[in-house]
């Protein structure tokens, strides 16, 4: 069921954003070569615990997992999309990072995530991530009222695709509230016209993800979680929750 969220109810939503994005803001700050995963999800942790929220990834299990998430940060380097499970790697110089990280905060959930190069970039990493970014702007500009869930996806799909870049089919945004999973889902690929109107108190997170290889397969490694791209290429992941509102979209997650 697709929740509508009041004006209290959405400003409450982003007293949470603000947390999403002072951990991410921390995060990408400590993410530097030799910094372990294990350490960043502690950065996010102190930010979290501080501000009196708690987690929405540790602990969640949904069905597709054969265990439940052992961090409060995604940390997928390189060639991982989405949902890494921090560990001991240190990171290196060049690498191309994205964390996602999620809390509640009185009852209310928000949820982003960003993509980085530690260090020295490469041209190409830079321009996937700006690619990314680009998609993630047009979607959050589709937000209006009166428009249509599909023009979120085509958004994204247009400029990917523009770009070379694969979209994994199977994962893309999702709707948001007291739970951090909320009707509707919001697929990074749609067809513009197409699907439920949008209305004021709607709220999205909207994550665009694209690798550079421009395959669109993935595969699951043996932990569950961890999904990378199958030809190997490099992948980002960015991502904000977003509220629709009479005079347009809200960034509750903005750093």
């Amino acid at each position: 069921m697709v929740e509508i969220k009041t004006a209290a109810e959405t400003e409450a939503m982003a007293e949470a954003g603000k947390v999403v994005a002072a951990a991410l803001t921390a995060v990408a700050a400590h993410a530097r070569a030799g910094v372990s995963l294990l350490e960043l999800d502690q950065v996010a942790r102190t930010v979290m615990d501080e501000s009196g929220a708690r987690s929405a990834f540790l602990g969640y299990h949904p069905s597709f997992a054969p265990t439940p998430f052992p961090a409060v940060l995604c940390a997928s380097v390189n060639e991982v999309i989405v949902h890494g499970v921090p560990s001991g790697y240190r990171l290196r110089d060049g690498d191309l990072l994205s964390v996602d990280f999620g809390v509640y905060l009185d009852g209310w959930a928000a949820d982003a995530a960003t993509s980085l190069v530690v260090g020295t970039p490469r041209e190409e990493d830079t321009e996937l991530i700006r690619t990314a970014e680009a998609a993630l702007e047009a979607a959050i500009a589709a937000c209006v009222p009166g428009g249509r869930l599909g023009d979120i996806g085509h958004a994204i799909t247009r400029i990917g695709r523009a770009a070379g870049y694969g979209i994994p089919e199977d994962f893309g945004g999702h709707g948001i509230g007291r739970a951090m999973h909320e009707d509707p889902s919001v697929p990074n690929r749609g067809r513009p016209g197409r699907g439920m109107t949008l209305r004021p108190g709607l709220v999205l997170a909207i994550e665009p993800m694209f690798t550079a290889g421009g395959g669109d397969d993935y595969v699951i490694a043996d932990d569950g979680w961890t999904m990378s791209s199958a030809d190997g290429s490099r992948a980002v992941h960015v991502e904000h929750t977003v509220a629709i509102t009479e005079d347009g979209p809200r960034v509750l997650t903005h750093r």
